[in-house]
């Protein structure tokens, strides 16, 4: 099963016009632009799409429009379906029994409430349990203020039905040099923080879920695929891109580079978060273009040229 969720998918950013609402075009056009430009799935849901803004009918708009994408293209999808409690966290995996073509979910680490890490652990394996499909557990500790330590990760990834992380903990520590060496073949760590990406492939990483990759997507998808001398090149190259798309809160930046680029309509994001400042926005738009003059890489046909 954790083929399904190897190699690079983009956490879609989730696209709000003039008044606010949800822009279900735009969100469409991104969803086709990054598959065309190489990447391997979508990840609907996730931090990046502000999630925890969205009402229940915008959310189920949202996977509405992105899952018969990711089924024509055969590309893999993955929905956010994990919150802080474990109730609400199985109601939201039970519902995707009735969405075609769903590859996995994505769970958070439950946030705020802070639990035991044996707590999470048991949290994890409850909602597998009842999920029908795959499960992603999602461990970010500087969102959640809590962790998985290698102990955990590795029970998780015995467990039946837990098919991978994705890893953010703002670096490749012991931990996940642990996990990487012990987990079963089958289970995929993917990379969670995107300025660790090759770092963590070489290390035995599967993939990632990489915000970043919504612009020069071509470029992410190069560096994904190549040896490593050439990869060290591609994430060189995209480095000043990811610092620059983070500077702020994302996915504040990352909306103002796709709307300057005419890729979204309305660069807007929720309250409590806040635009980013025209500063930070004209810094990313200057990296991406250093990063591929395109400004986003090129169609896979073309990916010989690296994008760079």
């Amino acid at each position: 099963m954790a083929a399904g969720v190897r190699g690079l998918h983009i956490p879609l950013v989730t696209p709000f016009d003039e008044a606010g609402a949800v822009d279900l075009a735009a969100l469409e056009r991104l969803a086709e632009e990054v598959l065309h430009d190489g990447a391997d799935g979508l990840v609907a849901l996730a931090t990046t799409a502000e999630a925890s803004s969205l009402d229940e009918r915008e959310r189920d708009a949202v996977v509405a429009v992105c899952a018969p994408i990711a089924a024509d293209r055969g590309a893999a999808f993955i929905v956010g379906a994990g919150t802080n409690d474990t109730r609400t966290t199985i109601a939201r995996h039970e519902a995707l029994a009735g969405v075609a073509g769903v590859t996995a979910s994505l769970a958070v680490v439950p946030y705020y409430v802070r639990p035991s890490e044996a707590a999470i652990v048991a949290h994890f394996q409850a909602v597998a349990a009842r999920s029908p499909v795959p499960v992603v557990v999602y461990n970010i500790p500087y969102r959640t203020g809590r962790g998985l330590g290698s102990a955990a990760l590795l029970e998780l990834a015995a467990t039946d039905n837990v098919v991978g992380v994705k890893q953010a903990v703002g670096g490749v520590d012991a931990d996940t040099l642990e996990l990487l060496a012990g987990a079963p073949a089958d289970f995929a760590v993917l990379s969670g923080d995107d300025a660790f990406l090759l770092a963590l492939l070489v290390m035995g990483g599967a993939g990632a879920i990489a915000a970043s990759a919504h612009v020069c997507t071509g470029c992410f998808a190069a560096l994904m695929a190549a040896e490593i001398a050439e990869a060290r090149a591609h994430a060189e190259a995209l480095l000043p891109l990811v610092l620059a798309l983070f500077a702020e809160p994302s996915p504040a930046v990352l909306k103002g580079v796709l709307h300057a680029a005419g890729r979204i309509a309305c660069a807007d994001v929720r309250m409590p978060l806040s635009a980013a400042s025209p500063g930070a926005v004209q810094r990313a738009v200057a990296a991406s273009e250093r990063a591929s003059p395109a400004g986003r890489g090129p169609p896979p046909g073309d990916a010989g040229e690296g994008g760079l």
